[in-house]
């Protein structure tokens, strides 16, 4: 099999680089891309807000106590949008094999390219040099054998760096990172992991495949192949994204009606993370998991799509209201999604960025 060759681009702080671009008194400042309010979460933070601890799906109220001096810009995904299109044409210079993310990253297969560089490394170079130049811009770029590097790879020398995993440094590169660096390995995994004494990549390198899959079925298989760096999923050009989802396991079970706190930090982070889809979600998701491991789900799809996170958190609490397993069940999980996405002109609320 030919080895692939495979560039991951991410935006460094896209929406709030574009304001400072745009707005010359912003440059330098800490910059806050979110609406005010006690709703409201961090869409993108620029480098001088990070600093001081700022980060996207943060409370913005959060944010604001971290960085008195931040400078609060309400997001425009209009035109985010379009600077994205414009990201798109520079990457199409060099490969029509492209997998977008969100609007600010995607992956590149150069292992041949439209502009007859000898290297994927040239390719990057050239990517990351096109938009500076043409979009007042910087990129940070991965460069590996397969995407899951190459995206880990892009956020080694951020913001506006380039960073190459050659094929022969995998078995250096990846053994001291902590097993949380693998793709799918959350806090929970990662907690499960380290009940087994694994920390690193390393560490999960020294369990038998055997032992992984009877652990975690066929994720461990997953994590055997990740831990030593084999990832064959190929970049798929336009694959829109079907769901966006977020989860997270309680302390300890607890009843429906105290699950209302984290299903509003659920529906905040997803909030956030939807607005860097192009598209627009239509359906909202709860789900539960109770104390016995049943997985209960209930969903609604409202005339009109959320168009806030005030809004998406209604319906997600709202939905709790169809769950009827009695007053003393207690649950384990609780999990916050949308899907049904569709494009912003066949949305039923057109003017919904405008």
């Amino acid at each position: 099999m030919t080895q692939r060759k495979i560039v991951h681009i991410d935006m460094d702080a896209f929406y709030a680089s574009v304001e400072q671009r745009d707005d010359p008194r912003l440059r330098g400042k800490p910059v806050v891309v979110a609406w005010r309010g006690n709703r409201s979460v961090v869409c993108a933070a620029s480098y001088e807000a990070r600093r001081f601890g700022v980060r996207s799906a943060m409370a913005a109220v959060h944010a604001e106590r971290l960085c008195p001096q931040a400078v609060f810009v309400p997001p425009d995904f209009v035109r985010y949008r379009r600077v994205s299109r414009q990201v798109r044409e520079i990457l199409e210079r060099h490969t029509d094999l492209i997998e977008p993310l969100s609007l600010d990253e995607a992956y590149l297969d150069v292992s041949e390219n439209k502009s007859g560089l000898p290297t994927a490394t040239r390719v990057a170079r050239a990517i990351r040099a096109q938009i500076r130049e043409d979009l007042d811009l910087t990129a940070s770029a991965g460069v590996a054998p397969n995407k899951f590097l190459a995206k880990i790879a892009s956020d080694w020398r951020k913001p506006d760096g380039l960073f190459v995993i050659q094929p022969a440094d995998i078995d250096a590169f990846l053994p001291p990172l902590p097993a949380g660096r693998l793709p799918g390995v959350g806090k929970v995994m990662e907690a499960r992991l380290g009940e087994l004494g694994v920390r690193t990549v390393g560490d999960l390198r020294a369990l038998e495949l055997a032992a992984l899959q009877s652990r975690f079925g066929r994720h461990g298989a997953r994590l055997y192949e990740l831990a030593r760096g084999i990832d064959l999923s190929p970049v798929v050009p336009n694959r829109p994204t079907q769901s966006i989802s977020a989860e997270d396991t309680f302390a300890s079970d607890v009843l429906l009606a105290e699950t209302a706190p984290l299903i509003r930090r659920l529906a905040e982070k997803i909030w956030a993370a939807s607005r860097r889809e192009p598209r627009i979600a239509r359906t909202v998701v709860l789900k539960l998991k109770t104390r016995e491991f049943k997985i209960l789900t209930r969903s609604c799809t409202p005339p009109l799509p959320p168009d806030s996170c005030a809004e998406l958190t209604r319906i997600a609490l709202a939905l709790c209201d169809r769950v009827q397993l009695g007053p003393q069940q207690r649950y384990r999980l609780a999990g916050v999604g949308l899907s049904n996405f569709c494009e912003t002109e066949d949305a039923p609320q057109a003017e919904l960025f405008d």
